[in-house]
């Protein structure tokens, strides 16, 4: 976990790298040279021509009013986690709360090395639809000169909460932008700039389709820390800010 703006950060900014920089420790995660730079049109690059205008998924599913992750179903830290745990677990259920690409949101629970949590859609399904069907927001950051600082997750999804199918994640290859992780792209929506959290072009995070995995629906989502980050001080690994659906069901009368 990090946090910083250009030379000429506000207060407010300079203030998160401080307590960032107390939170993680000495950190040796990976950057990112080319992953990010410009994360409103990299977020929307695997989403389709339709992917991000408020119409899409009309026929294969809708943008639900309520689209965040609605309960815990179980959260294993890892060696370094310890951020963001006394705002547990309601820190990782409402909306992103992005601070642009230059700065890495605190509004964050922090895996750890390893470490493991599970979420649950009680109200909406996620459902394959046009483009990127599920956003997962990390606070990765870009970094003054070119490239961003990730830290990468792998992200698996269930239908049942027992079964679950993993996203291919290369989590060790800098130079093609980690390709299939989480971690990777600077949030830019918020609740205050009025940015969809639900819109792949405009809300930054990392987009996911099910149809890559051959999946019509799922409801529970699983992100592993990948062991390839930074682990220093209680703020080490993967920071999870949110998770939001993009084309969704309702799931009323549906067993959980």
């Amino acid at each position: 976990m990090s946090s910083r703006g250009s030379s000429l950060w506000p207060w407010g900014a300079a203030l998160a790298v401080l307590l960032s920089l107390a939170a993680c420790g000495d950190e040796d995660g990976p950057t990112t040279p080319d992953a990010g730079t410009d994360p409103a049109g990299d977020a929307g690059a695997d989403s389709g021509t339709d992917a991000g205008t408020p119409d899409s998924g009309t026929d294969a599913g809708v943008r639900p009013s309520d689209p965040y992750a609605d309960e815990v179903v179980s959260f294993e830290p890892g060696e370094g986690a310890g951020f963001g745990q006394d705002r547990f677990p309601s820190i990782v259920l409402g909306p992103p709360v992005g601070v642009g690409p230059d700065n890495g949101s605190l509004d964050v629970l922090s895996l750890g090395r390893g470490g493991t949590i599970i979420l649950r859609f009680t109200d909406v399904g996620v459902v394959d639809g046009p483009g990127v069907d599920l956003l997962v927001f990390e606070n990765a950051f870009a970094i003054p000169g070119g490239g961003t600082y990730s830290e990468t997750g792998v992200v698996a999804v269930s239908d049942d909460g027992v079964t679950f199918h993993p996203f291919p994640c290369a989590a060790t290859d800098a130079d093609g932008g980690y390709p299939g992780c989480a971690g990777v792209r600077p949030i830019q929506a918020n609740p205050a700039n009025g940015v969809s959290a639900t819109d792949p072009a405009v809300a930054g995070g990392d987009g996911f389709d099910l149809a890559t995995l051959g999946l019509s629906r799922i409801r529970y989502v699983r992100i592993t820390d990948s062991g390839a980050n930074g682990y220093g001080g209680t703020g080490g690994g993967f920071d999870l800010d949110a998770v939001a659906v993009v084309n969704g069901e309702p799931l009323q009368g549906t067993p959980p």
